[in-house]
C-alpha cells in the first residue's frame, strides 16, 4: 500500500477522501504519517527512534530511523559509534544524528538490498523488513478508518452545534428499532421513538421536517437528535410562518402541546396596532393552516396572553365560557366556575382542554359547574355549621379560605385556624374534636350524594328521545354549547336532522359563522348522535314493551280469592 514505487501515488486518494468526507487534506496526511509510524514501531520495536514523513512529490509515506553518533554505545538500537560510522564511509562526529530511510523490502526490493549491503549490520532490520509493507498497510487502514470517523464526527458537530434549536429538513433513510434515521445530506440524524408523534407514519424516501433537539460531540450512535413531539417544534413552525414573530413584533409567551392531538399557544404584541392572534391566524387562516398541515392535522388554539392571571386562564380555556374565577395565590391554584352547559367543553375530551390550559398558564386549575358549586356551598354550610362556635358569617369566611367540610377543619393546624377572623381560640380544640366526628358523617352523606348524581345522570342519559325538545336534542350533539345552539337556531338549523341533511358544509359554516372546519365537525357529530339515538330508542321501546307485557300478565293473573 505505501511504498517507494511510483505506481502507487497516494495524492489522488487523499484528495478524494478529503472531498468526500469534508476533511482537511493536512489532517489526512497527518493521519497517514501517524498510522505508518505506529506500524513501524509495532514491527521494529517501540524503543526505536523512528520518524514518518509524507513525500508530496512521490505520494508516499517514508519511514526513517535516527541514529545518534556516540563515543561509547549505551543504546544499541538508536546509537552508532564514531568508528563504525567512519568504517561505512560516513564522516560524523560524536553528537551528530544520522537519518536512514527504511525501505519496504517486499515492494522496494532493490533499495532494500542496497541498504542491507551497506548499512544492514548497523540498522539491524534485515529480519523484520520483509513483512513490514503488509503490516503497515493493515495498521494504516485501521488507524485511518478510526481517525477518519473521529474527524467526520468533529466536522458534523462543528457544522450543527449552532443549529441546535432550529428546524431542519431531511429524507427518511431507514428504521432502527423504532427510531427513524434521517439523511440531512451532510450527516445522518436520528428521530427517536419517544420524540415521534403518535399516528404519524413514514416510509423510506419521505421528506421530513424536525426540530434539532440536541447535537452530541461524542457518541457511539448518531450525533444529531431530532424531535417532532417537542413543543419547541410548534413554536419554531410559527416563527417560520409568521413574519411578525420572526421580527419580534409578536411574541409567543407560552405554549403547551399534546403531540398529535391538540396544542395551545399564547401570544402578545409589542405593537398596539398589530393583533397578535390575527397575525398568527393569517388571511383566511392561511398561516395557522400551514402549521396544522405540517403537524398532520393537530388542532391548535391561539389565545391572547394577558398579564392578569385570571384573564389569561379564561382565554386559555377557550372556547369554553367562564363565569367566575377564585384565585389561591399561595398555592398558585384557581377554581374555575363555568355554566352547567359549558362544563364538558371546558374540561375537554379526556380532560385535554383543562390540562393544556394548566400547562399554558402554569396554574393548577379546578373546574366546577355553577350547580356543582352551589351544591358544594350547601354541603359546606351543613357540615361546618355542626361545629361549636359557628355562625353563618364564620361559615362564609371559612369557605372563602378554602375550608369546604369538617374534615378540613380537623386536618388544619390550630395555628392556622387561630389566624382566621371570627374564630374563638379557646374553642379550637373542641371544634377540631367535633370536626373529626362530623367528618365520618360527611363521608356517608357524600357517598349518598354521589350515588344520587350518578343515578340522575344515567336517568337523564336514558331519557326517551321522544321526550326531548329539539333544543335538548341539539345540545346532546358533541360540540354544541349554548352559544353554538343560538348560532345554529339563528341560521335556521333547529333540529339535529337539519345539520345532517345539510350537504353544503361551506354554507353551514358561513351562515352560522362557525367556519367550515367547525361545521364539518358538527355535521359528523350530528350523524353519530342520530345513530346512537336510534339504538337508544330501540332499547327503550323494547323495555317498554316488556313492562307492558308484564303488566298485562299481572292483571290477567287470578287473585287468591278467585283461586279459592
Amino acid at each position: 500500500m505505501y511504498s517507494g514505487s511510483e505506481s502507487l501515488n497516494l495524492n489522488l486518494v487523499i484528495d478524494q477522501v478529503a472531498k468526500d468526507k469534508g476533511i482537511d487534506r493536512k489532517v489526512i496526511v497527518d493521519l497517514l504519517e501517524q498510522a505508518i509510524l505506529t506500524a513501524a514501531k509495532k514491527t521494529f520495536g517501540q524503543e526505536r527512534q523512528l520518524e514518518a514523513h509524507y513525500n508530496e512529490e512521490k505520494g508516499v509515506v517514508e519511514v526513517f530511523q535516527v541514529l545518534t553518533v556516540v563515543e561509547e554505545i549505551t543504546d544499541p538500537l538508536n546509537q552508532l559509534t564514531v568508528a563504525d560510522a567512519r568504517a561505512k564511509g560516513i564522516e560524523a562526529e560524536a553528537g551528530d544524528e544520522l537519518v536512514f530511510q527504511i525501505f519496504y523490502r517486499d515492494e522496494d526490493a532493490a533499495e532494500a538490498r542496497a541498504q542491507d549491503e551497506r548499512y544492514g549490520d548497523i540498522l539491524q532490520l534485515k529480519t523484520y523488513r520483509r513483512g513490514f509493507g503488509r503490516i503497515a498497510a493493515q495498521t494504516a487502514r485501521q488507524v485511518i478508518l478510526q481517525r477518519t470517523r473521529d474527524a467526520e464526527r468533529e466536522n458534523i458537530y462543528n457544522e450543527f452545534k449552532d443549529r441546535k434549536g432550529d428546524i431542519v429538513t431531511g429524507t427518511v433513510r431507514r428504521f432502527e428499532r423504532g427510531n427513524i434515521i434521517v439523511d440531512l445530506v451532510r450527516a445522518e440524524a436520528v428521530l427517536p421513538l419517544r420524540e415521534q408523534v403518535p399516528r404519524e407514519t413514514y416510509r423510506p424516501g419521505d421528506r421530513i421536517q424536525a426540530y434539532v433537539l440536541d447535537v452530541l460531540r461524542e457518541s457511539k450512535g448518531p450525533q444529531i437528535v431530532l424531535s417532532r413531539a417537542s413543543v419547541h417544534f410548534l413554536t419554531k413552525l410559527f416563527e417560520m410562518e409568521v413574519p411578525e414573530i420572526a421580527e419580534g413584533v409578536v411574541v409567543i409567551e407560552a405554549a403547551a402541546r399534546e403531540p398529535g392531538a391538540r396544542a395551545k399557544i399564547a401570544v402578545s404584541s409589542r405593537d398596539p396596532d398589530v393583533d397578535p392572534v390575527g397575525a398568527c391566524v393569517g388571511m383566511k387562516g392561511s398561516r395557522v393552516q400551514a402549521v396544522v398541515q405540517e403537524l398532520r392535522g393537530e388542532k391548535i388554539d391561539i389565545v391572547p396572553w394577558d398579564p392578569d392571571p385570571a384573564r389569561f386562564v379564561c382565554s386559555a380555556l377557550q372556547p369554553a365560557e367562564v363565569s367566575r374565577v377564585i384565585i389561591d395565590e399561595a398555592n398558585k391554584a384557581m377554581e374555575i366556575i363555568v355554566p352547567d352547559d359549558q362544563l364538558s367543553l371546558a374540561i375537554g375530551r379526556r380532560g385535554q382542554n383543562v390540562r393544556l390550559a394548566a400547562q399554558l398558564t402554569g396554574w393548577k386549575l379546578d373546574i366546577n359547574s355553577e350547580s356543582r358549586v352551589r351544591e358544594m356551598r350547601e354541603f359546606a354550610r351543613r357540615s361546618l355549621s355542626q361545629l361549636p362556635g359557628m355562625t353563618d358569617t364564620l361559615v362564609d369566611v371559612l369557605y372563602a379560605h378554602g375550608f369546604r367540610k369538617a374534615k378540613d377543619i380537623a386536618d388544619a393546624s390550630p395555628e392556622v385556624l387561630a389566624q382566621i377572623p371570627g374564630i374563638d381560640k379557646d374553642l379550637i380544640p373542641a371544634m377540631q374534636e367535633r370536626a373529626r366526628e362530623q367528618a365520618l358523617e360527611d363521608e356517608e352523606e357524600l357517598a349518598r350524594m354521589e350515588q344520587e348524581r350518578e343515578a340522575a345522570r344515567l336517568a337523564e342519559a336514558r331519557r326517551h328521545p321522544d321526550e326531548l325538545s329539539p333544543e335538548e336534542r341539539l345540545l346532546r350533539v358533541r360540540g354544541v354549547s349554548a352559544r353554538v345552539l343560538e348560532q345554529l337556531q339563528a341560521a335556521g338549523y333547529k333540529r339535529v336532522e337539519d345539520l345532517v341533511q345539510e350537504e353544503d358544509v361551506e354554507k353551514l359554516g358561513e351562515q352560522t359563522g362557525l367556519g367550515s372546519k367547525k361545521a364539518r365537525q358538527l355535521k359528523q357529530a350530528a350523524e353519530q348522535y342520530l345513530e346512537e339515538e336510534a339504538r337508544l330508542r330501540a332499547e327503550l321501546d323494547a323495555e317498554r314493551e316488556k313492562e307492558k307485557a308484564a303488566r298485562i300478565l299481572e292483571s290477567a293473573a287470578p287473585s287468591d280469592a278467585e283461586v279459592e
